[in-house]
């Protein structure tokens, strides 16, 4: 019995290809792994015009022909031949999304370029239609050098037809394409065949390619994301003000109410000097975060966060990684775990291994309320040009500065202990859209609660831990609290180490129970401040202007610049032993952010006192 012919449907992820395998070959499937590997087989019977049946292969989604991931490795053994006993389809399929068109022909080019016998099935015609846009199959022919079918799969209209195409498929000369041009020039011809095919378009679709124009700008694009970026840095300070000072008024209120109907003693400065003082000095800092959020998931639901991802691996290809790693240290602005987390998506160990170790160097939200009271204290509330604000200025220079620091990081870590060749990277731009205002309320309730619970228990339970150490032994007479205590002499001990970089015991205090949390250091300095006030008038003054009569400006930067680098969060630690399965790597990561933290916060340090700041 003569073998059956074979064809394999290729395409990228979402294209449609599992519709249009169901509709080709109905019941007539089986599913088996490909040997030697985990990666799922789906093969079926087509039955041509003619009355031939042949074995039609649906291939993993792919990208393109350089794998980065076990699935796209499938597809390309397949696809050339190379996988053991499974011979090379006799023709290939390139499904494409004519709703996408552009994205898809990148590779489209490298299939076609093969010169092998292949037809291309431009489907969900539909959608695209729906969508404004109408594509002229014969021209987009034309342009690729072969034959193209439109389809619907769902609705089984074009699959009379893509089965002749399929019949009658024959080898083409390899010329049409050169097989060996750079990812960046199938991106141009992409634009050039996608701009030569679409007969019409309405106004809403050309706008949306107007703004990706824009948006995608390899020079423009990083001026707006820039830009952007400054007008929610500027928002976090103007707009929370009202906001914050209302909590803070309220919290000494709560205060001064204890004060006055409480008796004297440590149940009653266990409330206004721990809980009040201390996890108060902390949710004040909620309208900020929740500004944050607001931009970030607004950017999010407008489709507009992809387009900074796609900026974003143009730079991280210069430090040897790729736009797979933007979603993850995307995520670590929120926090450092569910980044490391999600760098499971990145198949090259190397690769995932480097965004792992640079992951704490993203601004979390735990950082902003540190940056937001010391920024508050020391950096005068004016206005450096109209609208522009001297504090939300020095808020984005702390974020990019982190960013720069975890770039360089990268680029010393890929030229040495994670050296290796950078891996591609294909994404799919979303449609723009405007963001729903019930989605955005949900998600920034959530993004509050979380903020609130972590306020409500490890906050609490820190800060109440360290008012227990700053009040026992008690002191005797003419002798200051915090000297006395236990806190204070593990303060005193520790201090000796960090005062060369300008920093003092109350410091010193606050950077050991920022270990479990980076918030907490405002919560212990406030703590400490309270314990050791030697009046209630000086316990209820606010904790910036405590700073600002007791630290020095050299001091406030240096620590400012401590928890850039400064890996002030245990948890991040045990989640990075976990995914590195050991202890070598989280080790590596204390060493290295604890080492960068000392020597910036002490040149900064230094530089500002060279300066007479």
């Amino acid at each position: 019995m003569a073998e059956l012919r074979t064809a394999a449907l290729v395409g990228n992820p979402n294209a449609g290809k599992s519709a249009l395998f169901n509709a080709l070959t109905g019941a007539r499937q089986k599913i088996a792994n490909y040997p030697g590997v985990t990666v799922e087989r789906k093969a079926g019977r087509l039955t041509l015009p003619s009355g031939e049946a042949i074995e039609l292969t649906d291939l993993p989604g792919s990208y393109g022909l350089n794998a980065t991931s076990p699935d796209e490795e499938v597809t390309r053994r397949v696809i050339l031949g190379e996988l053991p006993g499974e011979p090379a389809p006799q023709v290939l399929v390139v499904v494409l999304d004519a709703s996408n068109l552009e994205q898809h022909l990148v590779f489209a080019q490298e299939v076609i370029a093969l010169g092998r016998p292949t037809v291309v099935a431009l489907n969900m015609v539909d959608l695209a239609e729906r969508d404004g846009l109408v594509i002229d199959p014969a021209a987009l022919a034309d342009a690729l050098g072969v034959p193209v079918i439109p389809t619907v799969a769902v609705r089984r209209r074009g699959l009379d037809e893509l089965a002749a195409a399929i019949a009658v498929a024959e080898d083409r000369p390899a010329e049409h394409h050169r097989p060996h041009t750079t990812l960046t020039e199938r991106r141009l011809t992409a634009h050039a065949i996608a701009e030569g095919a679409i007969v019409s378009e309405t106004a809403r679709h050309r706008m949306h390619a107007k703004l990706d124009r824009l948006f995608l700008h390899p020079w423009l694009g990083p001026l707006i994301l820039f830009a952007l970026l400054f007008v929610v840095f500027q928002a976090v300070f103007s707009w929370a003000t009202p906001f914050a000072d209302a909590l803070e008024g309220g919290i000494g209120a709560l205060s001064d109410l204890a004060r006055a109907h409480l008796p004297e003693g440590l149940p009653r400065d266990l409330l206004t000097e721990g809980v009040l003082a201390g996890v108060g000095s902390v949710v004040v800092f909620l309208p900020q975060i929740v500004i944050l959020f607001f931009f970030i998931l607004a950017m999010e639901a407008s489709g507009y966060m992809a387009r900074a991802a796609f900026l974003m691996d143009r730079l991280m290809a210069g430090v040897g990684l790729s736009g797979r790693s933007f979603i993850p240290l995307l995520s670590s602005f929120a926090c450092a775990i569910p980044g490391i987390m999600a760098t499971r998506s990145i198949t090259d160990s190397k690769d995932r291994l480097t965004t792992i170790l640079i992951a704490p160097l993203m601004t979390c939200s735990a950082r902003l309320p540190v940056y937001a009271v010391i920024i508050a204290a020391f950096i005068p509330n004016r206005a450096v040009l109209p609208g522009v604000g001297l504090q939300g200025l020095v808020l984005l220079g702390l974020y990019v500065f982190g960013i720069v620091a975890a770039m360089l990081v990268a680029l010393v870590l890929r030229r040495s202990v994670t050296k290796g060749a950078a891996s591609g990277f294909i994404m799919e731009l979303p449609k723009y859209q405007m963001p729903r205002l019930g989605d955005l309320a949900l998600g920034l309730w959530q993004r509050a609660w979380v903020f609130l619970r972590r306020a409500g228990t490890i906050i609490f339970i820190v800060t109440v831990a360290l008012w227990i150490l700053l009040n026992f032994p008690r002191a005797g007479e003419g002798e200051n609290q915090v000297d006395a205590s236990i806190a204070g002499k593990i303060a005193n001990g520790l201090a000796v180490v960090v005062e060369p970089i300008g920093f003092n015991r109350d410091i010193a205090l606050s950077l050991i129970p920022a270990m479990a949390a980076r918030e907490v250091a405002v919560s212990s300095l406030a703590t400490s401040y309270a314990v050791g006030a030697d009046d209630e008038e000086e316990q209820a003054a606010e904790l910036g202007e405590r700073l600002k009569a007791d630290w020095s400006l050299p001091t406030a930067l240096a620590f400012l610049a401590w928890f850039v680098f400064a890996p002030q969060c245990m948890s991040t630690i045990a989640v990075t032993r976990r995914e590195t399965n050991g202890w070598k790597w989280p080790i590596v990561m204390l060493l290295y952010l604890f080492g960068l933290a000392y020597v910036f916060a002490g040149l900064t340090y230094w530089g500002a006192v060279a300066l007479g700041l």
